[in-house]
């Protein structure tokens, strides 16, 4: 049976470093990941167990705009930068793209061809991918993308610590747990998302709707941004609890 997950939160900004500096300012471990040659871009990530948060930026603005169309994480960091440093789409791990691929064709979707992606770590270690986006919206949130990682979530896991890719953080236990979409219509949206990726509802109120991503929630409440707007963790860190981290127009909320 096809998994599907919440691999990664994606927030375009102009500055890496600066991104950097005010996760280390509040005791988060973020760092260069390296640079997507093929597409002009480059990122910082900073990780939460396999569920991780990517600062994307971009390296080579021509390069950029000439990226294939079908790449809308790119495209989107085109036209939302430099103006604009925002929370994006979200990435749903799998581990079986071409069924979902498949499923979403027969479900009528704009769905873009596979691509490979790679890029250089800071160790000069060869990191691959597979991904596919999903065009167009739903009541004006755009979907996510699909991304199949080599090997299994327990061998990633295990070479992402040995290889100190994945460390504690400064400020002790911290782990991403919900990603915070704001929206016209929360519960046609939810409603949506769950039949699309088969996400069970776990919450229905006034206030919005709460969607499972395995251990993870995706919460869709009323508002005009039609984006993910903010990620919530959980943390027992004294100094980072009750907290709200502004980067850009992307919200970071400690719980």
């Amino acid at each position: 049976m096809t998994t599907i997950q919440w691999d990664h939160s994606v927030h375009y900004v102009n500055d890496l470093d600066l991104a950097i500096q005010t996760f280390a300012e509040n005791g988060l471990r973020a760092f260069r990941g390296g640079s997507h040659k093929q597409w002009g871009t480059h990122n910082a990530l900073s990780y939460f167990g396999l569920t991780y948060h990517e600062f994307l930026s971009i390296e080579n603005r021509e390069l950029a705009e000439q990226t294939d169309h079908n790449n809308h994480v790119v495209q989107d960091a085109v036209k939302a930068l430099p103006e604009h440093e925002v929370l994006s789409r979200v990435a749903l791990r799998t581990d079986d793209i071409e069924a979902v691929s498949a499923s979403l064709i027969v479900q009528g979707f704009d769905v873009a061809p596979i691509i490979d992606g790679k890029r250089l770590n800071q160790q000069g270690q060869l990191i691959e991918w597979r991904m596919l986006t999903i065009g167009g919206h739903f009541n004006g949130l755009r979907y996510p993308f699909v991304i199949q990682w080599k090997g299994t979530d327990a061998e990633r896991l295990l070479a992402l610590k040995e290889s100190g890719v994945i460390q504690p953080h400064l400020a002790g236990e911290v782990s991403l747990e919900q990603a915070v979409f704001t929206v016209s219509d929360p519960h046609s949206v939810a409603e949506h998302w769950q039949q699309v990726f088969g996400f069970p509802v776990i919450k229905r109120d006034e206030t919005g709707v709460i969607l499972a991503v395995a251990d993870k929630t995706f919460l869709f409440q009323s508002g005009s941004a039609g984006a993910l707007t903010q990620l919530t963790f959980n943390t027992e860190s004294v100094a980072l609890k009750g907290k709200t981290i502004t980067i850009g127009d992307g919200l970071y909320a400690f719980v």
